[in-house]
């Protein structure tokens, strides 16, 4: 039977290459191959700075560190995204406060974030759901109007643009991963980029347990003292990913040409039918991390579909539905009608460079004729 996952990495020759090369050199961590990968990501976004960490989780992290968010500090998140991009808020000690989502799109509706800025809100996360870009010319608005900073989670995102310009460059900060079901594949891996200098500087302290110098930096110096100025993490990404990364990277481009070929195969295919894409919006270039759709019986759709090797996933259940958040934050079903509705209906289709047209036919065929049966 086939067996048809919902995303995975594109390894090739070139990749393992560069991989064996940063084995067989003088660094394994903090060596010239994060620098290099940095600059290929932050290049590719036109963005001054890019930070390497650990992964997205830890870009988020550090991204609310640069931000200095603390106890009685609030944060604005939509709740249709992974558990991370609220739970960034909550390691520093501030509140991740819910704004709902548009219906047609699931991005951060910026009528919603409005309605629950306070004088306790200091920044805005906005989620490039699915790899769109949200209506960031909109969020920067409100952001500007009371203060605050605009954050992008572009997780979903690399290769996007709006009106032209890339995301990396639509907030103060945007976020990204580099895990295998991402456009590019470190096996874990993550990325801030800005054009601030002083929170790069404070990215990087993050990092690097809150320390002023690196390693590789007081060695070629022929120095040996360091400071811990701040309470910092160690997030740092290794030069084997980053070789990995800097591969990857020079195949970003076929990657995101093949992702918005397959999301136009599925657009066709699905006109006309019960089945409903997501929207995406004028001016907005779809990087297609995910090939959302919306569907009636979903849950009996979704396991037939397993059944039949289609290895279909769910993208999220809403973060202020998980045990955690009900418990400790107080929230409920109920309280943002329009995720929670669209959490009954959304599943998310195989999307990935190396799927077959074959397999992209029998995944349509076998979703029409378990929707239409």
């Amino acid at each position: 039977m086939r067996k048809i996952p919902y995303g995975r990495q594109d390894i090739d020759a070139d990749d393992i290459q560069a991989v064996t090369e940063a084995l067989q050199s003088d660094y394994l961590t903090t060596g010239p191959r994060v620098a290099e990968f940095e600059s290929s990501v932050a290049q590719f976004c036109r963005a001054t700075h890019g930070i390497a960490v650990a992964n997205g989780t830890a870009a988020l992290h550090a991204a609310m560190f640069a931000l200095d968010i603390g106890p009685g500090d609030e944060v604005i998140v939509p709740p249709m995204t992974f558990a991370a991009s609220a739970n960034c808020v909550l390691y520093m000690g501030g509140t991740p406060v819910f704004a709902d989502v548009d219906p047609d799109t699931l991005l951060i509706d910026p009528k919603a974030v409005e309605s629950k800025v306070t004088d306790k809100t200091k920044s805005i996360i906005g989620v490039d759901y699915a790899g769109q870009p949200c209506d960031w010319d909109a969020l920067k608005a409100i952001a500007d109007a009371s203060g605050l900073a605009l954050v992008a989670d572009g997780c979903h995102a690399l290769g996007a643009t709006l009106d032209g310009r890339p995301v990396g460059t639509l907030a103060d900060m945007t976020v990204y991963s580099f895990h295998p079901v991402k456009h590019i594949a470190t096996g874990e891996g993550g990325m801030i980029l800005t054009n601030d200098d002083e929170l790069n500087a404070r990215l990087r302290l993050f990092r690097n347990h809150g320390i002023t110098s690196e390693a590789r930096a007081r060695d070629e110096a022929g120095e040996w003292f360091y400071e811990m100025t701040d309470l910092g993490y160690n997030y740092r990404i290794t030069d084997i990913q980053a070789a990995l990364g800097v591969s990857q990277m020079k195949r970003l481009p076929q990657f995101l040409e093949k992702r918005r070929a397959i999301a136009a195969f599925y657009d066709k295919a699905f006109a006309d039918t019960p089945v409903r894409p997501l929207a995406t919006r004028e001016g907005a270039l779809n990087a297609y991390h995910l090939y959302v759709i919306r569907i009636p019986n979903r849950d009996q759709i979704f396991t037939k579909l397993r059944a039949a090797g289609i290895g279909v996933q769910v993208h999220y259940i809403p973060v202020h539905l998980h045990p955690y958040y009900k418990e400790h934050l107080g929230t409920a079903k109920g309280m943002f009608p329009v995720a929670e509705e669209a959490y009954e209906q959304i599943l998310s289709l195989p999307m990935f460079p190396a799927l077959k047209e074959d397999d992209m036919q029998y995944v349509v065929k076998t979703l029409l004729e378990m929707v239409s049966g």
